[in-house]
């Protein structure tokens, strides 16, 4: 059994149940509508979000059919982004498939994604989970003033500390924190423990993207994603901002340079990479990311023990420990 089957145990039933609930609650009358979202769901990832709902109710109750609308709800509503992403991105492949706008074009994954989003806030409405809506409707407008905040500062390149962490807590964090909260909710817990969750999933997020920024600095090809793809893009993560923070003015300035003008030139890109590992970048990330990690664990222990708890404690490590 893998790590992850493991981590999934103690939700297994609900896990199992999952797909074909998330199915239906995708249904529509249109034919070419079904085809795409049926293509959605085959090409599902490892279902990490519905089993921090699932473990998340688990570890307050006994999850149930609210659980199975909360997890239900942040699917679509994340999918939905995740279409409109590959269309803004004018990217052609999610998870090594071809992207719903690579295959439909761009006006019909618009459609789509605003079609899932529709289906989400009725999923909620119908079944009377306003609490659960709320939460998630939170989370998106997080998400939409963590991309519109990035874009804004990565013009100038010169992303501080605290708007970085700002920025991966909204487009990233926030999604994660929802699932908490949402597990919890689903099984009527108190508004405190809810927000208990929420600041939980909070802070497991911000490990994970953190981890996700670190990938950028491997050489180990099983990591799946190409090193120096953020540079190439751009993209302003913490080992170069902490680079950036240590090194002198005109160093900085060459550096800047470099990620701006000639980002797409592998040779200046290595060096890029380089400067960032010399400075102590990876090392200084990766402790913030363990701190994190820390910080959740020490939330999630003040609540008692049980089968839940446990798996909770194991997938906040498997998300700071993946390999890809």
């Amino acid at each position: 059994m893998g790590k992850l089957e493991q981590i999934k145990a103690p939700v297994a039933e609900q896990m199992d149940g999952f797909e074909d609930w998330f199915r239906q609650s995708m249904k529509s009358n249109v034919a070419l509508l079904d085809k795409i979202t049926h293509y959605i769901v085959k090409r599902k990832g490892k279902q990490i979000r519905p089993l921090f709902v699932f473990l998340s109710a688990k570890l307050h109750g006994q999850p149930g059919e609210s659980s199975f609308t909360a997890a239900s709800l942040i699917e679509l509503l994340h999918t939905a982004t995740l279409v409109h992403d590959d269309v803004v991105d004018d990217a052609h492949l999610r998870r090594g498939f071809f992207s719903v706008n690579a295959l439909w074009k761009n006006k019909i994954a618009v459609l789509v994604g605003d079609y899932l989003l529709s289906k989400g806030l009725l999923l909620s409405v119908d079944k009377k989970e306003y609490r659960l809506l709320q939460i998630v409707s939170n989370s998106v407008r997080e998400m939409s003033e963590g991309e519109l905040l990035q874009i804004e500062k990565a013009r100038r390149l010169d992303i501080k500390e605290p708007i970085y962490f700002e920025i991966i807590r909204q487009k990233t964090a926030s999604l994660i924190a929802s699932c908490c909260a949402c597990g919890a909710a689903s099984v009527s817990a108190s508004d405190e423990v809810v927000e208990k969750m929420r600041l939980f999933g909070e802070y497991v997020g911000i490990a994970f993207q953190i981890k996700d920024d670190l990938f950028d600095y491997g050489s180990d090809i099983s990591i799946g994603k190409p090193t120096g793809i953020d540079i190439k893009e751009k993209k302003m993560t913490l080992p170069l901002i902490y680079a950036l923070n240590q090194a002198p003015s005109s160093e900085k300035r060459k550096i800047i340079n470099m990620v701006k003008n000639h980002n797409q030139n592998p040779k200046k890109v290595k060096e890029v990479i380089q400067y960032v590992i010399k400075s102590g970048g990876i090392e200084y990330t990766r402790n913030k990311m363990l701190e994190y990690r820390n910080k959740a664990i020490e939330l999630l222990l003040t609540f008692p023990q049980n089968e839940a708890r446990n798996s909770l404690q194991d997938l906040v490590n498997y998300t700071v420990e993946r390999v890809k």
